[in-house]
């Protein structure tokens, strides 16, 4: 593991243990609606992203930042050259409100608009995913890998963009042919936990049909260092620097057995 990685990694342990302090206070915080049904934002969710940026800046101070918090959807021209970080300081807010304990802190770091680092942390189990350009990926230190088998003999993890009320009966059709091709359907509601379940072998394919940069970046890193596949509804490479509907795919799922969930 790299000195920059690690630095990360202990970042992302730190935001671990702020969610841990607001999961034990969760009846009386503050909880405020966002923008779309159920999108919720609570004080921990900005204390969270306070912090990432705090310690994230003085471990690589020449980097820009993207995080959900600051509302900012889309890359400013600059972004696309040096060192961006994406930030989610708590993916699956919804979960941590519910007491679901599968939220997580996301950490992703493009180099000229390319995955280059990615760490996600859930406190509540104390898996921590992450991965490096080149030096594969890993989950708590032992190496991980995409599954091989077809895609018949896996399970689809998908997600419903519950804030896009436009998407859902397109993302249920999906989600009836995902049931006919595979072993079953899950839904986990943090998009970054659903791509690392695919990047560790224990499904085949994961759709959404809107994710915010924040929700994939960090995730994608992880699951193209594990010998994934990462690509838009249309089967089109992501760009890295808006929201993006999202289709990964394991080694043994190729494009052509996912025909079904593209949209030509």
């Amino acid at each position: 593991m790299s000195e920059l990685l690690e630095k990360i990694c202990i970042t992302a342990k730190n935001a671990g243990n702020m969610i841990l302090e607001g999961a034990e206070k969760i009846r009386a915080l503050k909880i405020d609606n966002k923008s779309g049904h159920g999108n919720y934002v609570t004080e921990y969710d900005k204390k969270v992203q306070e912090l990432l940026y705090r310690e994230l800046s003085a471990i690589l101070p020449e980097a820009n930042f993207v995080g959900e918090e600051n509302g900012q959807e889309v890359f400013k021209e600059e972004y696309h050259k040096g060192y961006t970080f994406v930030i989610d300081p708590i993916d699956g807010t919804t979960n941590f409100i519910k007491g679901w304990n599968e939220s997580v802190t996301s950490i992703g770091l493009l180099k000229d608009s390319e995955p280059y680092i990615g760490v996600i942390y859930n406190p509540f189990s104390d898996w921590l995913y992450y991965a490096e350009k080149g030096q594969g990926a890993f989950l708590n230190g032992r190496p991980i890998h995409t599954s091989e088998d077809p895609l018949i003999d896996t399970l689809i993890i998908m997600g419903t963009a519950p804030y896009y009320e436009e998407l859902t009966d397109r993302a249920f059709i999906l989600g009836r042919e995902a049931v006919r091709h595979s072993v079953d359907i899950r839904r986990g509601g943090s998009a970054a936990t659903d791509i690392c379940r695919l990047s560790s072998g224990q499904a085949g394919m994961f759709f959404e049909l809107r994710l915010g940069l924040w929700d994939y970046t960090a995730a994608a890193a992880i699951l193209l260092e594990a010998g994934g596949e990462i690509m838009d509804i249309k089967g089109n490479p992501l760009t890295y620097d808006r929201p993006s509907s999202v289709v990964a795919l394991s080694k043994g799922v190729s494009k052509e057995d996912a025909a079904w969930v593209f949209d030509d």
